[in-house]
């Protein structure tokens, strides 16, 4: 594998992340407590994955800046903004709301949760966009 493959594997987990918050939010509406654990700590882990991944990428010099087409980019700054302020943002709240729920403080778990949650989300599927974009619709030539 080499840095090129990162950005892949980067959408896959943040796809994958997406998916296992979405189960998790099936599982606890069904009162799947259980279920629903499991799925938060994949996503977690999935998440911290993605993170482990994405700083390698960038250490080892990786970068695409979105050029053509031209009319596009604007939009593409936009959900590339957004996607990195709340992913800043959604570090400390994915903390505090597992820590919550690790120390069966459910009350404040579910208070904080009513927030992580979608915008982990967010964060999760424009990630996926974002690579989409990228790489897919619109291929950049390297920088």
């Amino acid at each position: 594998m080499t840095k090129y493959d990162l950005p892949a594997v980067n959408a896959t987990l943040n796809g994958l992340s997406a998916l296992l918050l979405a189960a998790g939010f099936v599982c606890i509406k069904r009162k799947r407590v259980a279920a629903h654990r499991a799925c938060m700590i994949a996503a977690f882990s999935t998440s911290v994955l993605f993170l482990i991944c994405y700083l390698t990428y960038h250490y080892l010099g990786g970068f695409t800046r979105f050029q053509n087409p031209s009319w596009f980019r604007p939009y593409y700054i936009i959900l590339l903004t957004t996607h990195t302020i709340l992913a800043m943002v959604i570090v400390p709240l994915i903390l505090m709301t597992l820590n919550r729920a690790l120390k069966e403080r459910f009350d404040l778990h579910k208070k904080i949760a009513r927030w992580t949650w979608p915008l982990w989300m967010y964060v999760s599927v424009t990630g996926v966009a974002v690579y989409l974009i990228l790489y897919q619709i619109f291929p950049q030539p390297p920088p």
